[in-house]
């Protein structure tokens, strides 16, 4: 059994950490992949099981409900409890995930599983991140950053292609992908439990647990265009969860399970171009970029719903995927300008409000709604909520001051 305290030696924290660094970055991987990697199933279960479209939403709504309480309650926990102990049970419970959903028969049970994939992943999103920004080489000085924010998306791409590919040429096509990403979880927690503790366990735990939501006075003119943001794109990432995958089959003509893996991951995937692309425009700049961007791909594909054009779908997506990477960067570095360490926290549970809110209300709607406008009309709806933020973020976009570092009481 490894020392829970963090490895003071320099020679010995350098070779440790190496393994920490491999360790944590491998498991955040297989913690998105194994979220991904449900999107492909969902026309399975359609098909197979009568899911309705307003159901699938539902999962997806669970979904985001689950990790969104996991960051705003759990989130501080590893920095009490530890690094490896959080990490091992995000890891467990997408485990759990998992087998549940060998066996789904029931919409009651697919609910289940993605509730603890939000569970875990929301646990892993906060745990994991730190171990790997704790545990990353000094130099190169990207790393740390990249590894931490980019890995998620990765996962979710290889998660999502892996299972549409498994799903359409393997056997077992309801099984097989989560047996292999079981197998990955097991291999993440036997890393995680050889691997070094970064972090020095202390009191707090309990209080840890009460969220704190709030921005320093001096960001909080940046909000409402950051929540314009936040609430567009991340609702489009919850289409394409949701109803995407009956898009593809009902409305570009194609059931192969592995195009629509290649189709979410061709959402999530652009986006990590996303902070090197913003990073060289200011905030405000980047944000209008990015929103324009994000609008151009959005008209791509309800034109390619419209038309039937799976290729201009896919290519629609990318532009979509890229530039909302770039919008959500930027507003994401505006609003930590000139943070401290305690002004953090708060403004991560803000930026999460804001993002889930936007993947769950409007799924959450739009389910309800599958009942009496067709998906297209649905995708127009989307559309123009991406119109509307995008006009407002035009037209509303400031940098953060760069004085006034000083006044940074949060505000609760």
């Amino acid at each position: 059994m490894h020392n829970t305290a963090p490895v003071t030696d320099p020679v010995v924290r350098v070779r440790t950490h190496r393994l920490a660094f491999f360790s944590a970055v491998i498991s955040l991987v297989a913690v998105f992949a194994a979220v991904g990697s449900t999107i492909p199933l969902f026309n399975v279960y359609r098909a197979e099981n009568g899911f309705t479209n307003a159901e699938i939403s539902i999962t997806v709504v669970a979904y985001s409900v689950a990790t969104l309480a996991t960051l705003l309650f759990l989130g501080r926990l590893s920095g009490h409890l530890g690094r490896r102990p959080v990490s091992i049970a995000s890891l467990i419970l997408l485990l759990l995930g998992c087998l549940l959903l060998l066996d789904v028969h029931d919409i009651g049970i697919l609910i289940a599983g993605r509730v603890l994939m939000g569970l875990g992943a929301g646990l892993a999103s906060s745990s994991l991140t730190s171990y790997i920004v704790d545990a990353a080489p000094p130099k190169p000085a990207w790393l740390a950053s990249v590894a931490s924010s980019q890995t998620v998306m990765l996962g979710l791409a290889v998660g999502a292609v892996a299972s549409g590919a498994l799903v359409q040429y393997a056997p077992w096509p309801r099984d097989l992908i989560y047996l292999v990403v079981i197998g990955l979880l097991l291999l993440s927690v036997a890393l995680i439990a050889v691997s070094p503790e970064t972090a020095t366990p202390m009191p707090g735990a309990w209080r840890s647990l009460r969220p704190r939501v709030g921005l320093p006075a001096r960001v909080r003119r940046l909000l409402p265009v950051a929540a314009a943001v936040f609430l567009a794109t991340w609702a489009a990432g919850a289409f394409y969860q949701a109803f995407v995958p009956a898009l593809v089959e009902d409305q570009l003509h194609t059931r192969s399970t592995l195009v629509l893996g290649v189709t979410f991951a061709a959402y999530m995937g652009p986006s990590v171009l996303g902070a090197p692309l913003g990073g060289r425009f200011t905030s405000a700049r980047a944000q209008r970029v990015g929103m324009i961007g994000f609008l151009v791909g959005m008209i791509g594909v309800i034109t390619a719903i419209g038309t039937g054009t799976l290729v201009l779908f896919i290519a629609a997506t990318v532009v979509a995927g890229a530039s909302q990477g770039i919008a959500i960067s930027a507003a994401t570095r505006g609003l930590l300008h000139g943070s401290i360490l305690a002004d953090r926290a708060p403004t991560f549970s803000v930026i999460y409000l804001l993002s889930y809110s936007g993947a769950t209300i409007p799924a959450l709607i739009a389910g309800q709604l599958t009942h009496i406008f067709s998906l297209p009309e649905i995708s127009l709806a989307y559309g123009a909520l991406a119109l509307v933020s995008t006009l407002f973020t035009v037209l509303g976009a400031r940098n953060p001051q760069l004085s006034a570092i000083a006044n940074s009481q949060d505000v609760q």
